[in-house]
């Protein structure tokens, strides 16, 4: 048989009697012929009581004590299930981050893995030991190289477990937590939501950058950059969980396990137009009614931003090919005489290009947008349009400056020739549409007014929120402009963590005060509702099916983002839980779920705060 390596969350080994349970499915494991490396975390709330601790002591304790106490609640989980598995027959031994050779950045409460040094894990495997290792935890060289404990964040023993899978060359990595896999939305808002058999790992980035968490993003890339067979399954069943497809197994580079390039490929698409509607009324249906008549006139659109907004007004832009734009022409105008929106305006421009760089947690890291941004800067080359994902960040540019915008990038992320794509990728239209709906209430929305149109801006922008270490979640770039020629500027919008809002304040201050007139604005309280799926762009109608049923809900729209495979948008917080239910059901997604069948209560999270997953559902229709 294989090589395994299996991760138990909190909640798996919280009391003895779970800990005996997940004892004697790993001996079960054992008898079918597995090598076994055991990734446990700490026992129940361990982490939340100690973290309690540490700020009845302290409410600002150093960050290398913090790591030295949150560390010692895995080996607690690991000794008492390395005796429970002795007390079944079964050899085993357990082992620290440290012991088993996870060696880290020296970054305190969030570091990321370097290597995983296997010698020692192999001998005991080759001997017939279980291994049974504290996740959530490694080792770094500290001041004078002396090793440190670190402990890599929340949700960093899936981490630990797929490193130590791609380190192995393990033949699969098995996430066993509370929930049958990965479901359609979060159970204790949906009822309905249903388990998935199987989900691409970027659609599982984008759902658990969303909020989504039976799976860290972490881990989830490690699967997605070195071809890590994954799997989530319940603890309590026998049920096949949900599998996560990638790619090819690949070997592991010098950059460092989890600090390896993160930008993958880079793809121009040529002859793109833009149109854009300013001063489009804001109420509910609006852009329903829009993409409605564009997908009826036959209209492929791939990009979709609506921008912050002032008054009662909205501006809202989109591409498509350029030999399509008079016939969008003609359906905008026909839609604005329709609305009565006397005081809307319409513009356009064909001969764009759309410039692309995609990888594997791009947005949450602060500096990859950033660094795209001032290599186009450095050329001169503006920006017309950004819209941006966990896996991909486009832009649209002149069309005559788009081949010296692929190789800027492709300097600027070292990508090779076959890393570069110019023509869209082949679409699946085997995919579902949708595959998954997330909700995130933990953000907010800021905009910057009056930004210069011109080269540079936005990656003054982005620099100085990377330099502060402030990951954006979406950047939205209004069409509509302000002033006179040559001295235009334009406002910008962005969704970040809330937490972070008041970091991203001080960073941009500088910034804004070399703008005449430029200031930072927060937007009212908002939630996040998100579709994903591969074939989302394979088939026709589906942000509009989105639109119309938050119409339908009597919700309005105050900011959309697209991609490939994500349709964003912002609503008002109070209308979040049904912005999520209105969204999941117009995509056919409910159904019995896993979870009531099994007569259990709707499940919580081990990964931390967030709406569970589950596995694609086939495609179904699509409205035009």
């Amino acid at each position: 048989m294989g090589l395994l390596v299996q991760k138990f969350g909190g909640t798996s080994v919280a009391d003895v009697e779970r800990i005996q349970a997940v004892a004697q499915r790993i001996a079960a494991s054992r008898e079918q012929g597995h090598d076994l490396v055991i990734v446990v975390s700490a026992m129940g709330h361990t982490t939340d009581e100690l973290n309690g601790l540490a700020r009845a002591i302290s409410a600002d304790p150093p960050r290398r004590e913090l790591d030295m106490l949150l560390a010692t609640g895995e080996q607690v989980s690991i000794a008492l299930l390395a005796m429970a598995l002795h007390a079944l027959g079964v050899a085993a031994v357990s082992m620290t981050g440290p012991q088993v050779g996870i060696v880290t950045e020296s970054a305190h409460g969030r570091a990321r893995i370097l290597e995983v040094r296997t010698d020692r894990l192999r001998r005991l495997l080759d001997d017939g030991q279980v291994v049974v290792v504290a996740g959530f935890q490694g080792t770094s060289s500290g001041a004078g190289g002396t090793p440190e404990i670190t402990t890599l964040g929340r949700g960093g023993s899936d981490t630990s477990a797929v490193a130590l899978a791609a380190a192995l060359g393990a033949d699969a990595c098995e996430i066993y937590t509370d929930v049958p896999g990965v479901l359609t939305t979060d159970p204790r808002k949906v009822s309905d939501a249903q388990l998935m058999e199987s989900v691409s790992c970027d659609e599982m980035l984008e759902l658990a950058s969303l909020g989504a968490a039976v799976l860290h993003p972490r881990a989830v890339e490690i699967a997605r950059n070195y071809g890590v067979p994954l799997v989530v399954r319940s603890s309590w069943s026998d049920a096949p969980g949900t599998r996560l497809t990638s790619g090819s197994a690949r070997p592991i580079g010098s950059e460092g396990l989890e600090l390896g390039r993160p930008v993958d490929g880079a793809q121009l698409e040529e002859n793109q137009a833009v149109l854009a509607l300013a001063h489009v009324p804001d109420r509910p249906g609006v852009a329903a009614a829009l993409f409605e008549a564009l997908g009826k006139a036959g209209l492929n659109v791939d990009l979709i931003v609506q921008a912050t907004h002032e008054g009662n007004s909205n501006d809202i832009a989109f591409t498509l090919a350029s030999n399509q734009l008079d016939t969008a022409i003609t359906v905008c105008r026909d839609l604005l005489a329709a609305l009565g929106a006397d005081g809307a305006q319409l513009s356009h421009q064909a001969g764009m290009a759309k410039l692309s760089i995609s990888g594997a947690g791009i947005m949450g890291r602060p500096g990859v947008a950033a660094r795209l941004f001032d290599s186009l800067s450095r050329l001169g080359i503006n920006l017309r349009l950004i819209a941006t994902s966990e896996v991909k960040v486009s832009c649209l540019v002149e069309g005559h400056q788009g081949a010296k915008a692929l190789r800027a990038a492709a300097s600027a992320f070292e990508l090779t020739e076959q890393q570069l794509r110019q023509a869209p990728p082949a679409c699946s239209p085997s995919s579902a549409a949708v595959c998954g709906v997330a909700l995130d209430r933990d953000q907010v929305q800021v905009a910057v007014r009056g930004v210069p149109d011109q080269p540079g801006a936005a990656a003054a922008i982005c620099r100085a929120l990377a330099d502060a270490g402030i990951s954006l979640d979406a950047i939205v770039q209004s069409e509509r402009t302000h002033g006179l020629a040559p001295a235009l500027s334009r406002d910008m919008g962005f969704i970040l963590k809330r937490d972070d809002r008041p970091g991203a304040e001080r960073a941009l201050a500088p910034v804004l005060a070399s703008w005449p007139g430029a200031r930072f604005e927060q937007g009212a309280a908002i939630a996040r509702v998100s579709a994903v799926g591969a074939g989302m762009a394979c088939t026709a109608g589906t942000a509009a099916r989105m639109f119309r049923s938050l119409a339908a809900a009597g919700i309005n729209i105050e900011l959309i983002a697209t991609s490939e495979i994500r349709t964003s948008c912002v609503v008002a917080e109070a209308d979040g839980i049904r912005a999520l239910q209105a969204v999941h059901g117009a995509f056919g997604l409910g159904g019995s779920t896993q979870h009531e069948a099994e007569g259990t209560e709707a499940p919580q999270t081990e990964a931390g705060g967030g709406s569970p997953l589950r596995p694609c559902p086939p495609a179904s229709g699509a409205a035009p």
